[in-house]
């Protein structure tokens, strides 16, 4: 299993993980220490556990946002589906009377071909 070593808050740590994760780690890495980085320049020097903790919890607090906004949009697209799906049976709709429609009016126009054909005068020749 590969390792890699990351920097958080000036400390190196060794981390193993998946064949071909590691730069997916690094940067994971660097991120969180981004956060650390911030709280540090928000709050100052306070300890590193303390400072660890607030910034995990910074993190998941994203994640939790980030988890809101996709549940908002998954119930988004449901509702635009069943829409689509609606506009969709009204089309199949539409096109079924009007065929029936279509299919009336040619009727018409034939029978009323059928009763001009009946009716005109047979030319003498």
């Amino acid at each position: 299993m590969p390792e890699v070593n990351v920097e958080i808050n000036g400390r190196k740590y060794r981390m193993a993980c998946e064949e071909g994760q590691q730069q997916h780690l690094i940067g994971l890495a660097q991120r969180f220490d981004t956060h650390v980085e911030q709280l540090k320049g928000a709050v100052g020097e306070i300890g590193d556990n303390r400072l660890t903790v607030m910034a995990g919890i910074a993190v998941v607090d994203e994640l939790a946002e980030a988890e809101r906004k996709i549940k908002a949009l998954e119930e988004d697209v449901l509702v635009l589906t069943r829409a689509g799906q609606e506009v969709a049976a009204e089309i199949e709709a539409l096109e079924i009377r009007f065929a029936q429609k279509l299919g009336a009016a040619a009727r018409t126009i034939e029978g009323m071909a059928t009763i001009l054909d009946d009716t005109a005068p047979v030319p003498q020749g």
